[in-house]
């Protein structure tokens, strides 16, 4: 029997969803939506915020304020609700309603920024207004998830040691790119073992975060419109970019088997059927990083209308049909993306 007093005392590390029969090619997702904050988000929420306090930068007066999407915003909002802080999630209308909704229910005050900025999308938006409430109220503590080291920290020492005790003979890696943090988290962990782990960033098609053209994006979570400060290529063996309906295709594939992933798991899950498609074989030991659960995306990825209102019929028809193929990188990785030129292929750094 499990017994907490706090919400942030739960997490389910240990659950693996083997997704071959899905997919029909060998790739086990770690699921890291199993807790009270529903994401990966609350390793790194938790590690910012005990190193904060550790060091004396939040006091009961304290007013946390963070930049986020959406997962990071919810993990923040619970663990401010649980110690007693005030938070205040600065986020855009990319922001899934039923996450701006749950952040509210946890008492945070949810500020959408509507303005993008001109070089910098809709991040520098949030960034601006983030650093204007700090230099305006020395109550509010900017944890700054771009570039904290707790961020990534919190995955070196908890998410890449419980991934190398599942699964001792790890090939390959794939992790989605947002921050950074979950990605430099555990490429900085494997990269300091004696086995070599090939560690694959998957990323969306329209993210700046690996020196892309900027494009609209519509899926919160993966993606940048800055490129995050601590990212650091070195760690990261490969790259692959995912085109949105695609994303779409894997997630209502999932659904369809029992499985209701949000779409940054998605992105993460078409990235690595790429790779795998290209560089795998059938004794390749693979493991993909699922940041999330599906509930939260009801109302846009799940939702027939808003497929059709921003993907057009044959998306919204045909999602969950089958797998894209992947021995293109049409699909996976933005060949026919406005603003991109050329083809992206699977990339090695």
């Amino acid at each position: 029997m499990t017994v907490i007093s706090a919400p942030e005392q739960f997490n389910t590390d240990d659950l693996y969803v083997d997704l071959a029969a899905t997919v029909g090619r060998s790739l086990y997702l770690k699921c890291e939506g199993f807790n009270f904050a529903g994401s990966v988000k609350l390793k790194a929420a938790l590690g910012m915020v005990a190193e904060a306090e550790r060091t004396g930068r939040l006091h009961p007066w304290s007013v946390l304020v963070e930049s986020s999407s959406g997962n990071l915003g919810v993990a923040l909002a619970m663990i401010a609700a649980s110690r007693g802080y005030r938070f205040v999630c600065v986020t855009d209308p990319r922001c899934n309603p039923t996450t701006y909704r749950l952040m509210e229910a946890l008492g945070a005050e949810v500020r959408v920024v509507d303005v993008p900025d001109a070089a910098g999308g809709f991040l520098a938006a949030r960034i601006a207004l983030v650093e204007s409430l700090v230099a305006a109220d020395e109550r509010y503590v900017w944890l700054n998830q771009y570039a904290n080291p707790d961020n990534w920290g919190a995955h070196a020492t908890r998410t890449g040691p419980q991934i190398e005790s599942a699964f001792p003979e790890l090939d390959v890696l794939f992790v989605g790119a947002g921050s950074t943090g979950t990605l430099m988290g555990c490429a900085r962990y494997f990269r300091a073992r004696p086995r070599p782990v090939r560690v694959v960033a998957v990323d969306a098609v329209g993210s700046v975060t690996f020196g892309q053209r900027p494009s609209p994006r519509l899926i919160p979570g993966l993606g940048t419109s800055v490129r995050p400060s601590m990212l650091d290529e070195s760690y990261v063996d490969d790259v692959v970019h995912v085109a949105e309906p695609d994303t779409l295709e894997i997630c209502h594939l999932l659904a369809r088997r029992g499985f209701l992933f949000g779409g940054s798991t998605g992105t993460v899950v078409a990235g690595a059927l790429a790779w795998l498609a290209r560089h795998g074989d059938p004794a390749t030991t693979a493991v993909a990083l699922a940041p999330d659960l599906g509930e939260r995306y009801l109302d846009t990825v799940y939702r027939p209308s808003w497929l059709r209102e921003h993907f057009g019929d044959d998306v919204a028809a045909g999602a969950g049909s089958g797998v894209p193929d992947p021995r293109s990188a049409v699909a996976l990785s933005g060949l026919e993306t406005p603003g991109v030129d050329g083809p992206l292929p699977v990339r090695s750094l």
